[in-house]
């Protein structure tokens, strides 16, 4: 019965998604692109092949937690046809940019019977892998009904949504004994599943795949080229992922810092693109002489700040800089992932709004492997001084965090040890 009335919901909530997609459409309009495919119409689309798999990720961030499975996945079964789905235009764009033609992509349409339907007929997976923690009650259902394994991948369970999960604990069980596996990225989340009631059996800790990561020698190549060119004997540090409200406080920090290192270079990446031009607007503002990173324009020894408004370059953005400030933590949004930067040892400064990520932040304090500041401008700065100063302070701090990381490598594998007999499972 709860289905029907959330149905109900999702019917009448169509024109105020609508409304906010043409709203979005005018910074972002791409919103305003592919309508279509979020009601399961394809025509613009070449059918996949049948009885592949589908992994659906929402967003950038969760598009580049699900490259190094699906490449792997591509790596063992060749042949296996992959349909990426996601929600937003810049995942989209993602998608494209790191897989080309060898996914297919499309939208993954709203949580309505009849889009879900037509996007099942269409897609005709033997499997589905949704990544971290979007739980769609229709599709699942329908995937069910058909007898396609529903997997929730690198599953995280914020206490936001452990708390919203909690008040309709008792309607939750028809949908759990519905989805085949859930594999969670720590205990936290693991504890959270089961207290609202999922299968104990059917959970399996995997650990988080963002701490597989690896450093290519085409992108440690690109570091020393764009080293070479932008840096010098200059310092940066880079503020990456950020929010509004956020650059504020880091331009401010960053302003007080030139006045005793009037050589240190701030290298700003916003989290959205359709910020960029917000961005640029504010530094403008601030009368910062800086550049945009999409123009090819190299740094001159005026340049104060470098817009980065390029996409899939953040850890070349990392791979530049002396210390990260990891965005999204100085406002109530809960964090970025703060393992790439420290994939390079650099030291990582964060803000203390960081529920999106406990786990990973709870380990890094427990060893002093991240710098968190309060949200003032005044704290950012005397983080980032205090890491200028001492060389000594930035590769402890570098170190300690780097460490952790490869401590806890070994997901990917984990999870796809776990995947494999659906993957291999013939229909």
């Amino acid at each position: 019965m709860w289905r029907f009335f959330y149905t109900i919901l999702m019917y009448l909530s169509q024109p105020l998604l609508l409304f906010f997609m043409w709203i979005r459409g005018f910074k972002a309009p791409n919103y305003r692109k592919r309508i279509s495919e979020r009601y399961g119409f394809y025509a613009n689309l070449a059918r996949p092949k049948t009885n592949g798999v589908m992994i659906h990720a929402a967003s950038v961030g969760e598009v580049i937690a699900a490259t190094p499975l699906v490449r792997r996945i591509q790596q063992h079964y060749p042949d296996l046809p992959i349909t990426f789905t996601t929600v937003t235009p810049t995942g989209s764009d993602r998608v494209k940019e790191a897989f080309g033609d060898t996914v297919t992509h499309c939208y993954l349409p709203n949580d309505l019977p009849f889009a879900i339907n037509r996007f099942i007929d269409f897609i005709q997976p033997k499997l589905c892998i949704v990544l971290e923690t979007e739980l769609w009650p229709n599709l699942i259902k329908q995937l069910h009904q058909r007898n396609i394994p529903f997997i929730v991948a690198n599953a995280r369970l914020s206490a936001r949504s452990a708390k919203r999960y909690g008040k309709v604990r008792f309607l939750l069980q028809e949908m759990w004994s519905q989805i085949s596996l859930v594999a969670p990225q720590d205990k936290i989340s693991e504890k959270r599943f089961i207290e609202l009631g999922y299968p104990k059996e059917k959970i399996h800790l995997t650990g988080n795949i963002k701490y597989d990561l690896t450093l290519s020698h085409g992108l440690l190549e690109k570091v020393q080229q764009l080293h070479e060119q932008w840096v010098k004997e200059r310092q940066i540090w880079v503020a990456a992922s950020t929010h509004e409200g956020e650059e504020e406080i880091i331009l401010q920090a960053h302003r007080r810092l030139l006045k005793k290192y009037p050589h240190l270079l701030l290298l700003l990446i916003p989290r959205h693109p359709e910020r960029f031009d917000l961005v640029a607007r504010l530094i403008e503002k601030e009368k910062f002489p800086f550049i945009r990173r999409s123009s090819g324009e190299l740094p001159n020894a005026n340049t104060q700040v470098i817009l980065g408004d390029t996409m899939g370059e953040m850890m070349l953005m990392y791979g530049i800089s002396d210390i990260a400030f990891v965005g999204g933590s100085l406002v109530k949004h809960g964090g970025h992932n703060p393992l790439e930067p420290l994939a390079f040892k650099i030291p990582v400064i964060s803000g203390r709004y960081t529920f999106n990520f406990t786990e990973v932040f709870r380990t890094l304090l427990e060893v002093q492997g991240v710098f968190e500041v309060n949200s003032t401008a005044g704290a950012l700065e005397r983080a980032v001084e205090t890491l200028l100063i001492s060389k000594k302070a930035r590769l402890r701090l570098g170190y300690a965090g780097y460490e952790i990381l490869v401590e806890n490598k070994g997901a990917l594998s984990r999870l796809f040890d776990l995947l494999t007999p659906y993957l291999e499972r013939k229909v």
